[in-house]
């Protein structure tokens, strides 16, 4: 399934809301990736419209399970290229942005080796 980068970043901040808060809300998804109400208000048209979220009475999100599936995929990735990027050295903040750039970029085959190499890491051995 092809999706956007900017809906699949949207998807994983909704994940990410949901964790840390408990529920969804726009302006917490405005805030966390700091763009506006309205672009949030036409992202999670988009979103609704493509059945990867769902929307009550009062404006709480809920992401479906292709929504969620979608943004456990790219939240998986961007804690694990996080991680690896800050075994290389960086600080966090470079870490974690370069982690979102590179997340939405590669493909599942390198995301696996990579993956892989982390597992080596965490275990002590060498890859």
């Amino acid at each position: 399934m092809k999706i956007q980068k900017a809906s699949e970043d949207y998807l994983e901040t909704m994940l990410m809301m949901q964790e840390k808060h408990g529920y969804i809300r726009s302006i917490d998804i405005a805030e966390h990736l700091g763009v506006t109400k309205p672009s949030v208000s036409y992202a999670t048209k988009r979103l609704r419209e493509n059945g990867y979220i769902t929307m009550d009475g009062d404006s709480y999100i809920t992401l479906t399970a292709s929504g969620l599936e979608i943004a456990g995929r790219m939240y998986e990735r961007h804690k694990l290229l996080t991680e690896v990027l800050l075994r290389l050295g960086l600080d966090e903040e470079t870490a974690r942005e370069d982690a979102c750039k590179i997340e939405h970029d590669i493909s599942e085959k390198t995301f696996d080796a990579i993956c892989r190499h982390a597992k080596q890491l965490r275990d002590g051995k060498e890859g």
